[in-house]
């Protein structure tokens, strides 16, 4: 039986080991896979406890300070891209645990952006229902794009995509975030405006921001007021960038139209959750990053950090000062 334990986390589909050749690390570690989410930590810290590295995918499993206190034996937390809010990289760092990250693609997540607001644009969700359901023949009147005005908050790789994309649509691409200025904006494909501008004037709104104590509850209820009645909102960056509360209750009372989400404040989202309930939003479960070629990414990077790890050579270190302590 190896020595080295290393559990892959939150493989919901169960496609880590067809993704990518495991049989390097296989040789030398015990692998656990999990496929089911944690309740709470003390479900993660039951399961994990004897591992010596812990996959994480994305932001789905949290680990706080208190799950590193609770988990001595983890010396290696490999995280798929090369940022998770939901990781306390300080934490990592007192406890000698190296967090290590793989590459990332921009293009799924831009991709989703515009199957959300194009869903939203032609009512494409309702309609289908209504058609497998025999109802009415076209019951709905969709919204053309071109000519409308598209918001992006954040002009980053995703968010200047999604501008060529608008503008390929002959829409009015304007953009806004904390650092941006006229040129970067231009460089980006949008014009400049400033968030209130933009929330006032644009037709659909869309997040494309990195999560941080800047951006969090960026939107509340109050820069929703700002939003046309007929504005569209779509969010497939982080959920806590907007207030919950605060959309659901815009969405309630007819403050926007519409909203198309791909992220959550809580992933997955519980069952009977009160956005589940509204009918002028539409849910997609975080499919932004879960295609072929991003998973394929993810998995060969996590190998290549795990033999690296066990090599005593880390490579792709996000918290390099944890080697100090390791």
């Amino acid at each position: 039986m190896p020595q080295t334990v290393c559990a892959i986390l939150d493989d919901y589909q169960g496609v880590a080991f067809r993704m990518a050749d495991w049989s390097a690390v296989e040789r030398v570690a015990e692998l656990r896979v999990f496929r089911e989410p944690f309740a709470d930590e003390d479900a993660l810290v039951a399961a994990v406890g004897d591992c010596d590295v812990v996959v994480a995918m994305r932001e789905r499993t949290p680990f706080r300070a208190s799950a590193f206190e609770r988990l001595p034996r983890l010396r290696l937390l490999v995280t798929t891209g090369m940022r998770n809010a939901a990781i306390d990289m300080e934490a990592a760092r007192a406890r000698g645990v190296t967090v290590c990250g793989t590459a990332s693609l921009g293009e799924p997540p831009a991709e989703i952006t515009w199957a959300l607001l194009l869903a939203l644009a032609k009512h494409l969700v309702p309609e289908s229902a209504a058609f497998r359901q025999n109802g009415p023949w076209q019951s709905t009147v969709g919204t053309d794009l071109k000519g409308r005005q598209l918001g992006l908050l954040g002009l980053g790789k995703i968010g200047s995509q999604v501008a060529r994309v608008g503008a390929a649509f002959g829409m009015d691409v304007v953009a806004w975030s904390q650092n941006l200025t006229e040129d970067k904006a231009k460089a980006g494909g949008a014009r400049y405006v400033s968030k209130d501008e933009l929330l006032k004037t644009s037709d659909f709104v869309s997040i494309h921001l990195v999560l941080s104590d800047r951006t969090r509850g960026l939107l509340k209820a109050d820069d929703l007021a700002k939003m046309k009645k007929t504005a569209m909102l779509i969010n497939t960056s982080r959920g806590p960038i907007v207030e919950e509360a605060a959309l659901i209750a815009a969405l309630k009372n007819g403050t926007i139209a519409h909203a198309g989400l791909d992220v959550y404040d809580r992933e997955p989202l519980p069952a009977g959750h009160p956005l589940t309930k509204l009918d002028n939003v539409t849910l997609v479960p975080h499919l932004g990053y879960v295609v072929e070629e991003s998973y394929h990414h993810f998995y060969d990077g996590t190998i290549k950090n795990v033999e690296a790890w066990l090599d005593g050579k880390p490579i792709n270190v996000i918290n390099p000062e944890a080697l100090k302590k390791a």
